[in-house]
């Protein structure tokens, strides 16, 4: 009965993809049939656990986020669990090999948001993408690779570059309503109130290079994966022209 309830799980975790992210929905079904499943569970355990610090205002968010932590490390040690996005998530992380350290520094990003409003300096910055983009990226990878450790390490630091050029184009898009709504900035040394062209195209050709830097992984990504990502690439690439 077990592979019944992996089964309901997988569809919860398409489920939130689709009713969470258009774009990142499209991109993953152009990923061949063989990997698709398994980026819907890292979309939706990721999605979760970010929807608790970004939306539940009218309840105590550090007590969900606990206690959702709390089920994420039973589900991983344990691998099952009844919350069926971290079931979902749970049999990706084992099947593929993905490093604890990853899950560990998503986690520790998400939990900044809880109570850190903004980032001075560029190494806290840079943590905060590390932990939020470049691990969902390197999750991803795993499954890219199906695994290989050898393909993973070369492909690396483009998945890490493409993950933050996407979490930098996400800043840009929710600028006004992260300030306004959560009194939340990242950009360090920006004052939002009087940000001027100079800032805002160092921002972009920031962004820029990490795209650039991406695009040269996305060429060598296997081919089960490689249109679905240059897919993304291309959404936000035209995301941050606008």
């Amino acid at each position: 009965m077990k592979l019944i309830f992996d089964n309901v799980s997988h569809t919860c975790s398409k489920a939130v993809t689709n009713a969470y992210s258009t774009s990142f929905s499209m991109a993953t079904k152009m990923l061949s049939h063989t990997i698709r499943q398994d980026i819907y569970n890292i979309y939706g355990f990721v999605r979760f656990a970010d929807e608790i610090v970004d939306s539940f205002h009218d309840y105590d968010k550090e007590k969900l986020f606990n206690m959702f932590e709390s089920d994420l490390e039973a589900a991983l040690e344990h691998k099952i669990s009844l919350n069926p996005i971290l079931n979902a998530f749970q049999n990706t992380y084992h099947n593929y090999g993905i490093d604890k350290h990853l899950v560990d520094s998503f986690m520790k990003s998400m939990r900044l948001d809880l109570y850190k409003t903004d980032y001075l300096t560029n190494d806290e910055y840079k943590a905060y993408i590390y932990g939020s983009a470049d691990v969902v990226g390197l999750m991803c990878l795993k499954v890219f690779v199906k695994g290989d450790n050898t393909k993973y390490d070369d492909l690396k630091d483009s998945a890490m570059s493409l993950g933050s050029a996407f979490q930098k184009v996400n800043f840009l898009r929710d600028l006004k309503e992260d300030f306004e709504d959560l009194s939340r900035t990242y950009f360090p040394n920006t004052d939002l109130n009087q940000l001027d062209e100079i800032s805002k195209q160092t921002i972009i050709t920031d962004i820029e290079t990490d795209f650039a830097n991406g695009l040269k992984g996305i060429k060598r990504l296997p081919i089960e994966a490689r249109f679905g990502v240059f897919m993304a690439y291309r959404y936000y690439s035209k995301l941050l022209e606008n």
